[in-house]
């Protein structure tokens, strides 16, 4: 493969850091990189140097001669004066960017809803970035560097991303550096990861699912200093082997080398516990909706909802933007009045509210963070443990400096952490997390869901990020024409759903395609064509009969649920019921993993 850019020996410094020190690296043709790493360890920094918008103090950059390269920053350069049109294409005249089928396809996939003549200062934060991608890829270039792509955009949005970037280039052309925590993404579009961590950059081959199982196996034998690390990192690669995208996709890496590394990990949460610990504290009846309904002129958002949402529950709620997730949300609170129907919530239920914003932060203003912890003297129970302000701090990798910062000069991440850990300290037993994946890092992303894991109490999760979706919540719900859908099969069913929705209106050419399309199917030459056919036969039984399992789990929830929680024996039987059925899908799954192998899928 040919070589397109990369550095020798760059050393890159700040007044209070060193960067990059004898850093050398190279881009060849066909890479599609995802870059990741902690929050001010240099992935930003690392694009601007390769791109050439960070002077080097020591080293060189090196492009090979007529490469192009494209730029996608954290933030852009749009000017709100300028209408969409001149935006994305510029002085361009009309036929001409109109006849390019490639063009019209991107402005079809990022723009169907947004004006060609609006002034870009209208739009909201998810339509100006689809706005300023648009612009950057009806560009041609060699190589293309995205700084957080996903930010601001939707599940349907994020989907079309990936879709576009997998297909932009022929395999083995072009060339893909992408910043992000959306770990979903990372694993649909890059091949090899580079971990920024300090002042070098290590490669993995793979995706992120397969950057987790080396980083977990070279922690290991590194060093028994970083053993807190890779237990939390063994942790997720526990949920990527068990968890939803396993059953959905095909494997990442070998499944039995991954069960042989986690074989000791115990399960993310202890459901049966955290049931009879939020029933404790919310009784039976946490917040039920009777036949809600609610229109903001002619836009439904609510239409005769039945939902109830019980002790422990732990729902994430996806739709896209401007749906009405943030509505439901407020009439889940009893903050926003119905037109029809009513909402019951629980005499005992106290909630929280991690919003988008941080505004619960303002009112710190320049306290400093130790000054803002010394005000709590209460221990709060997470996984079974009693545990001070500075101990939550700890884990959510606030250092001794951090503490000494006043509030308002930390960064977006660490700000998020805060309002987090602060929000817990108050002991609330209904929590209500808004986009709390925003600003941060993957590992304080798992640090936040290892927390998560162990809070006694209802969650309700919206967010665009998928992996945090299905890792943290155990049930996940679509707002979908003023209906509250139930999705067994995840945002992968959302996404299904999406997409046949907009096929029947006649838009299917500016529809995101679901990533559940897929590719043509490899077989295994030494096979026949009889024991094909028998091995897919196979695979579609037992993914019927996994489906037909997790809805006698969920019925089994559902009676425990209404269950007297004081009645040890009836909930352990209850328990004992849906491990059975856990353990028929573990080994329908072991044999649907074993017909993927047979195949070569």
């Amino acid at each position: 493969m040919a070589f397109l850019l990369g550095c020798e020996k760059v050393r890159v410094e700040f007044p209070t850091k060193t960067v990059f020190d004898e850093l050398s690296l190279g881009v060849d043709e066909g890479a599609r990189i995802g870059i990741v790493g902690r929050n001010g360890d240099g992935k930003s920094t690392l694009l601007g140097v390769l791109a050439g918008a960070v002077e080097v103090d020591d080293g060189r950059v090196i492009r090979t001669r007529g490469v192009s390269v494209g730029v996608l920053g954290q933030t852009d350069d749009l000017r709100d004066e300028d209408t969409v049109e001149r935006a994305v294409v510029g002085e361009r005249p009309e036929y001409e960017w109109a006849g390019d089928p490639r063009v019209r396809s991107i402005i079809a996939g990022l723009l169907a809803d947004v004006a060609w003549d609006a002034p870009v200062g209208t739009l909201s934060g998810g339509q100006r970035r689809r706005v300023d991608l648009a612009r950057l890829f009806i560009g041609d270039w060699d190589v293309l560097m995205l700084d957080e792509p996903t930010n601001h955009l939707d599940v349907a949005a994020i989907t079309w991303l990936a879709d576009h970037l997998k297909t932009r280039w022929r395999p083995g052309a072009g060339a893909l550096l992408v910043v992000t925590h959306d770990r979903w993404f990372l694993d649909e579009v890059c091949t090899t990861m580079w971990e920024v961590h300090e002042r070098r950059v290590w490669p993995f081959e793979g995706g992120f699912s397969a950057y987790i199982m080396q980083r977990v196996e070279r922690d290991r034998l590194e060093a028994l200093a970083e053993q807190k690390r890779q237990n939390a990192l063994r942790r997720e690669l526990a949920w990527l082997s068990r968890g939803a995208r396993a059953r959905a996709t095909k494997p990442k890496f070998h499944v039995a080398a991954a069960q042989a590394l986690i074989a000791d990990v115990p399960p993310l949460r202890n459901e049966l516990e955290l049931k009879r610990m939020a029933m404790a504290r919310l009784g039976k009846t946490v917040v039920e909706l009777q036949g809600a309904s609610l229109r903001f002129g002619d836009r439904v958002i609510l239409d005769d909802v039945d939902w109830i949402i019980g002790p422990g529950d732990r729902y994430g709620i996806v739709g896209g933007n401007g749906i009405g997730k943030t509505t439901l949300l407020r009439i889940i609170q009893g903050l926003q009045p119905l037109d029809r129907g009513r909402v019951k919530i629980g005499q005992t239920v106290r909630f929280a509210v991690l919003s988008q914003h941080l505004d619960e932060l303002t009112k710190l203003g320049d306290d400093r963070v130790r000054q803002v912890i010394s005000r709590y003297s209460r221990r709060t129970m997470l996984d079974g443990k009693e545990q001070t302000p500075g101990q939550l701090l700890e884990r959510l990798g606030f250092t001794k400096d951090d503490q000494n910062e006043p509030v308002c000069d930390l960064s977006g991440g660490q700000k998020r952490r805060l309002a987090l850990m602060l929000i817990l300290l108050d002991e609330p037993n209904v929590l209500i997390l808004d986009e709390p994946g925003n600003d941060l890092d993957t590992d304080m992303l798992a640090a936040v869901e290892s927390l998560l894991d162990g809070w006694p109490g209802t969650l309700l999760l919206v967010t665009h990020d998928r992996y945090l979706m299905e890792r943290v919540t155990d049930h996940q719900f679509a707002l979908v024409d003023g209906k509250v859908r139930h999705l067994p099969r995840g945002v992968e069913e959302y996404l299904e759903l999406t997409a046949e929705a907009e096929a029947k209106t006649g838009e299917a050419a500016s529809a995101p395609r679901a990533d559940a399309e897929k590719p043509a199917q490899k077989t295994n030459a030494s096979l026949s064509g009889g024991e094909q056919r028998e091995l897919r036969k196979l695979m579609a039984s037992n993914e019927k009969k996994m489906e037909t399992l997790k809805g006698k789990i969920e019925k089994k929830q559902l009676e425990m649920a209404e269950a007297d929680p004081s009645d040890y024996l009836v909930l352990t039987a209850m328990q004992e019921e849906i491990a059975d059925f856990e353990a028929q899908i573990e080994a329908l799954e072991l044999e649907w993993f074993d017909a993927v192998e047979r195949l070569g899928e």
